[in-house]
């Protein structure tokens, strides 16, 4: 495997969510679930597609001609996304838009073999073509398409908004910049400079598949980002802090932007009193939080099915094996409602839960999607995502963290005779098959004789993700899902995740400051 950018956030989030992929949309009341309301219904159960002329006659004659060619299976993914960004900077907005996108992905799927195609056309002919090109993987008898379509009992409702955000206006958005401007300066007199954005979308998946499945979901998401500069004694620093959720307006509350505020200065105005700690092999202490972006990154993706089926996972060989102390336990969870890493159907129409992937220390099942879960003989876990209807699902993560365990923070630090404790990454990379990886710690501190004393910068620690999981000996019970707007990149394809860890001793990881 080669080389990559590990989970985009930090300074870069800013670009990004100017530029990604956001909803916004068509209802006052954004609620997700079956286009029937979550009951099985007749064909004219669809809902929310029905308004760009899905019926079931133009799903049952694409998903046939997908099966012309004897494709053991279909499925056609629909997708509607609006989003909308809006940037502060100088105290003026300096850059609004809007981005719509609709269309739709044929899968079809033979033996170990998948064929996919895509259309921005949402009519029979143009359904068709996409639907026989993706054919075109199979070679046999035609298998009949299916007859009638049922839609998706119970699906869950993790993010029902009051408003959504078709509703909400441009000047209801303002404020909140403005707000958070004035207030990133009141804070600090040495901040020079502060940049906002503001991201929002709205919008639909629908998923119907060759067994007469049809599942429908209604999914909104937004972020806001604040970063700014500082200035002390000619000396400049910079630093980001912002929060993501499938939420609505009123998830902005008066803590949550104080909150903002207060960690976008404090991260970057203590930049101006941190050192270089000392290079080397040392124990390092991981912060509840964002620090679970090195579980994610350097452990998580190697638990994803496909890279283990293809053999190229560290992880391939040690299914209901010990890979950890037996105090550590983690998951990957579709469920924690309005969380960016949140859903209620995977790209599939599979139902997502709460995964157990190490279990006192064992490593007990993998992340699957449908085809994976195939070849294993095993139930999908939902996690077959896409970043959008131009491409076919893959096992990814949702909200992957580690359970609390046995141990207090104050605890771990105290073991610590020298080391360092990192609280914020802002940049890094990672080989997924093996798992090395170098992260960049953006802050966090010296411990010397079990206390934390002064702050770090320009750190990176060096390690192997398997590894460094045998060396997890001390986990606390301070679990925290960090909120920040995390989004997963692999072959090609970005999705939002979650993710989070408690505070957790590594004993020992190579630490490259001074002399290094």
């Amino acid at each position: 495997m080669t080389r990559r950018d590990f989970v985009g956030y930090g300074t870069t989030a800013l670009a990004m969510a100017g530029a990604g992929e956001l909803l916004s949309g068509c209802a006052t009341t954004q609620r997700a679930g079956g286009p029937g309301g979550g009951s099985d219904g007749p064909s004219n159960s669809i809902g929310y597609f029905a308004r760009f002329g899905v019926d079931e006659t133009l799903i049952r004659e694409t998903l046939t001609a997908a099966l012309s060619r004897g494709g053991d299976y279909s499925d056609l993914f629909f997708q509607h996304r609006v989003a909308t960004s809006m940037a502060l900077e100088d105290g003026a907005v300096n850059k609004a838009f809007t981005t719509v996108e609709l269309g739709v992905g044929v899968r079809v799927v033979k033996g170990d073999q998948t064929g996919y195609a895509y259309t921005e056309e949402l009519t029979l002919d143009a359904m068709r073509s996409a639907a026989r090109t993706a054919a075109a993987i199979a070679d046999g008898p035609a298998r009949p398409g299916p007859q009638r379509l049922h839609v998706y009992k119970d699906i869950p409702q993790r993010y029902v908004l009051k408003m959504g955000w078709d509703a909400v206006r441009p000047e209801q958005k303002l404020p909140i910049l403005e707000g958070l401007n004035a207030a990133a300066f009141k804070t600090d007199k040495r901040v020079s400079k502060v940049t906002l954005s503001f991201s929002d979308e709205h919008g639909a998946v629908l998923v119907a598949d060759s067994n007469g499945r049809l599942v429908e979901d209604v999914q909104p998401m937004t972020s806001l980002y604040l970063s700014c500069v500082a200035e002390q004694n000619g000396k400049r620093e910079q630093n980001t802090y912002g929060v993501a959720g499938r939420a609505g307006l009123d998830f902005y509350s008066t803590d949550r932007l104080d909150r903002i505020v207060r960690e976008a200065v404090g991260r970057t105005t203590i930049l101006f009193e941190a050192v270089q700690p000392p290079a080397g092999e040392m124990p390092v202490v991981l912060a509840a939080g964002s620090s679970g972006i090195l579980l994610h990154e350097a452990i998580g993706h190697g638990m994803e099915a496909d890279f283990n089926r293809k053999g190229t996972s560290i992880y391939a060989d040690k299914l209901n094996k010990s890979i950890a102390h037996p105090f550590v336990n983690i998951v990957d969870d579709g469920t924690n409602e309005y969380a960016r890493g949140a859903i209620n159907v995977d790209d599939e129409g599979n139902e997502p839960g709460k995964t157990m992937l190490v279990e006192n220390g064992i490593l007990t099942t993998y992340l699957h999607d449908s085809i994976s879960a195939k070849h294993y003989k095993v139930k999908p876990t939902g996690n077959g995502r896409r970043e959008s209807y131009r491409f076919a699902p893959l096992p990814r993560m949702r909200s992957t963290y580690m359970l609390p365990g046995p141990h207090k923070q104050e605890e771990i630090i105290a073991s610590v005779k020298r080391g360092i404790y990192c609280s914020n990454f802002s940049n890094g990379q990672v080989n997924i098959g093996a798992g090395d990886f170098t992260f960049y710690v953006k802050n966090g501190y010296l411990i010397e004789d079990g206390k934390l004393t002064r702050p770090i910068k320009d750190v990176n620690i060096i390690g192997n993700g398997p590894k460094v999981l045998e060396k997890v000996d001390m986990v606390a019970d301070d679990l925290v899902i960090d909120e920040g707007g995390w989004t997963c990149g692999k072959d090609g394809q970005g999705v939002p995740v979650s993710q989070g860890i408690p505070t957790v001793r590594v004993a020992s990881i190579t630490v490259g400051g001074r002399n290094a």
